[in-house]
């Protein structure tokens, strides 16, 4: 059996789809530098610490294991980090992934699925946002994703790679079977800071703008299940291995929430009171970000089954509330 290397595997996302491919019986190894991973989250896992821009660790791991695909994780991805550390950025996001992609090229592996993101649209001129939306990054995060999308397109008509491109819209939530959840150092994500807050954690939740042109003037994001996520990368290698081209997909649900409505929908679920204050507005945050997610739906075969936003709080606050410290020390 050909195994699957899960880059950045032992990160948020990256960890909720190793031990997904590992719970229906597939071969899977993980990279990971553990720079923003944990250590725990690959636990019972094969795991080789290091990193996509070092050749020599990526020829030892092709070589190791009998690798036929690549599901490709690991980035950096604060979008205010990367206005501050461009370089940082394009350094990780962008020479590490080529390397992959070289490294994939050199030991005859093919078929490649990217963890993209709506960032590579920049500011939405409509909504939903389909794939054919134009791309016009805002933040070097953004920009090193579209970067990475465009090289491997290039390496694809110059060689058999076969990539597909998954832009997620707002992943959020926990493993429903409670063994991973979401832990960042800091973190910046709604949905665990205003738990934080219902746990007491935290003082407050900032609402960053109420002013927006929204229903209730804040900020509209659409929030997919990690757990949705994890299975649309399973339909991704599948069309590839029945013969896929590449292609990209936007990965939500084709609806949203607004920022009082996910602070609301965490008091309700919690039972526990949430104090929110509001704050100037964040240079750079869109008023509404919905995706269109038809293509993944009639292409893949792929529908996000968990990601009712009172079932993506309540996995992330079990998960939380059984883990003060996340995954604690490594």
């Amino acid at each position: 059996m050909h195994t699957c290397l899960i880059t950045g595997g032992a990160g948020y996302i990256g960890s909720h789809f190793a031990h997904y491919m590992a719970r229906l019986g597939k071969e899977v190894v993980i990279l990971d530098d553990l720079s923003l991973g944990h250590k725990q989250a690959a636990a019972g896992l094969p795991l080789v610490v290091g990193s996509t821009v070092n050749p020599a660790i990526l020829d030892k791991v092709f070589k190791q294991y009998n690798i036929g695909a690549v599901v490709h994780f690991a980035a950096y991805s604060k979008v205010g980090e990367s206005v501050l550390h461009p370089g940082m950025y394009y350094q990780n996001n962008v020479c590490g992934g080529l390397e992959l992609m070289k490294a994939m090229i050199r030991h005859g592996v093919d078929n490649l699925v990217f963890s993209s993101t709506c960032a590579v649209y920049g500011e939405p001129v409509s909504v939903p946002i389909t794939e054919e939306h134009p791309q016009k990054p805002i933040n070097p995060y953004g920009m090193s994703k579209l970067v990475f999308e465009r090289m491997a397109m290039d390496l694809s008509r110059a060689s058999s790679l076969r990539p597909v491109f998954l832009r997620y819209f707002n992943a959020a939530g926990a493993d429903p079977e409670g063994e991973l959840g979401e832990d960042h150092h800091p973190e910046t994500h709604l949905i665990p800071i205003t738990i934080n807050a219902a746990l007491g954690r935290l003082e407050s939740v900032s609402i960053f703008g109420d002013d927006y042109d929204t229903e209730d003037g804040t900020c509209v994001r659409d929030y997919i299940h990690v757990t949705d996520l994890a299975s649309a990368h399973l339909k991704a290698l599948e069309y590839l291995n029945s013969g896929g081209e590449p292609d990209a997909f936007n990965l939500g649900t084709g609806g949203g929430y607004s920022v009082r409505q996910v602070i609301d929908a965490v008091c309700k679920v919690t039972g526990l009171p949430v104090k929110a204050v509001p704050s100037p507005r964040r240079p750079g945050d869109p008023s509404t970000l919905v995706s269109s997610n038809e293509k993944a739906v009639k292409t893949l075969g792929w529908t996000p089954e968990l990601s009712g936003i009172d079932n993506i709080i309540g996995a992330a606050f079990d998960w939380m509330k059984a883990h003060p410290d996340g995954y604690g020390k490594q």
